[in-house]
């Protein structure tokens, strides 16, 4: 097999050409067709996170060991498995659910993988799909994608699901008023499509480049200048006088957080998903003074893949707009992404 991987922090992904794998057990072997490509690729390439305050997150520290291939966004085909996989079609095109836990626990057996204190996430734990194979843990984690394209299923397992599971925090309000959606990348682009599958008002999303806001619009949504001073007034202008209720923010960063608290209404909820980086910039007591509910979000559970592929497959998720290049390519691809210049999602293909 060929696979792209880190061999060191902050350095480019290397190639290498290895044994094909061998599954035993519970565990499935599938060609990986397509794998997206996401901003949390960057991050633990780099081999940290900006915590603020001059403090940094290590994943060394956090049991991801080198070398590792990247990637966490995977649809593939089953060339093979072991004896205690149990009866799989063979046939079927796959995305994988790749926020593994232990499988034992309380969180596991609750479908709340993605919440195990002893997670085996694919492309951080485990070896992820930037490579022409990839070895699972168990049959579980794989989801019929029935006739959807590979490129676009695969993004459905992080851009699809961060941003659905974002969104069942506040699903109550998305009828009421329009959801703020900051940034515009492809989680952002995704949340716009999954607000209209889900019965709400138009979004509006905030984004600082033009050509991604263009995109939003395209999509049906309410585009506005990140970059503008007034950024409040625009917000509350677009909104047509309703309150913002809820803001997913898919950047995170303190000067996208600082505008969140000053347009969400009192008794709003501030879901936040990036992980740009930095400290929060709120004063403590307005929290409560505003009695806002500021909620950290990151990617979904098992049953909300499963509620989410189901969605796609009926065709009521709009399709991401993917453009898809080589595996050999990857670096070039990150390169791209790092630097702002990718419009939804860019899917690697071995």
């Amino acid at each position: 097999m060929f696979c792209e991987c880190i061999r060191e922090f902050d350095r480019p992904l290397v190639g290498e050409t290895r044994p094909d794998p061998e599954p035993s057990g519970s565990e499935v072997v599938l060609k990986v067709t397509a794998a997206g490509l996401c901003h949390s690729d960057l991050h633990v390439q780099s081999g940290s996170y900006d915590l603020g305050h001059g403090q940094k997150l290590y994943f060394a520290d956090r049991g991801l060991k080198l070398p590792r291939v990247l990637g966490h966004e995977i649809a593939g085909r089953i060339v093979s498995r072991g004896p205690e996989a149990g009866d799989i079609d063979t046939s079927k095109n796959y995305v994988i659910y790749p926020w593994q836990g232990c499988g034992i626990c309380d969180r596991c057996a609750r479908g709340n993988e993605n919440h195990c204190l002893n997670p085996r996430n694919l492309g951080f734990h485990l070896d992820g799909g930037f490579a022409s194979h990839i070895k699972i843990p168990h049959p579980r984690y794989l989801f019929d994608i029935g006739d959807l394209p590979p490129d676009v299923a695969a993004p459905l397992a992080c851009s699809g699901l961060t941003a659905f599971s974002a969104l069942q925090k506040i699903r109550a309000t998305l009828g009421e008023a329009p959801v703020v959606i900051v940034g515009a990348g492809g989680l952002g682009l995704m949340c716009v499509g999954l607000v209209k599958a889900l019965g709400g008002l138009p979004p509006i999303v905030i984004d600082i480049d033009p050509v991604k806001r263009e995109a939003a619009a395209a999509a049906g949504a309410t585009a506005v200048d990140g970059a503008a001073d007034n950024i409040v007034s625009r917000v509350r202008s677009a909104a047509n006088g309703l309150e913002i209720q809820a803001i997913i923010d898919f950047v995170a960063s303190e000067r996208t957080a600082k505008a969140d608290f000053d347009i969400i209404t009192k008794g709003g909820t501030i879901v936040l998903v990036g992980l740009y980086g930095g400290a929060a910039p709120w004063s403590l007591p307005m929290i409560p003074l505003k009695a806002v509910s500021i909620v950290g979000s990151v990617t979904g559970s098992m049953p909300e893949f499963g509620e989410l592929v189901a969605l796609a497959r009926s065709g009521q998720v709009p399709r991401l707009r993917t453009t898809s290049r080589p595996l050999a390519s990857a670096n070039e691809a990150m390169k791209d992404l790092q630097q702002g210049k990718v419009v939804g999602r860019t899917v690697l293909v071995p």
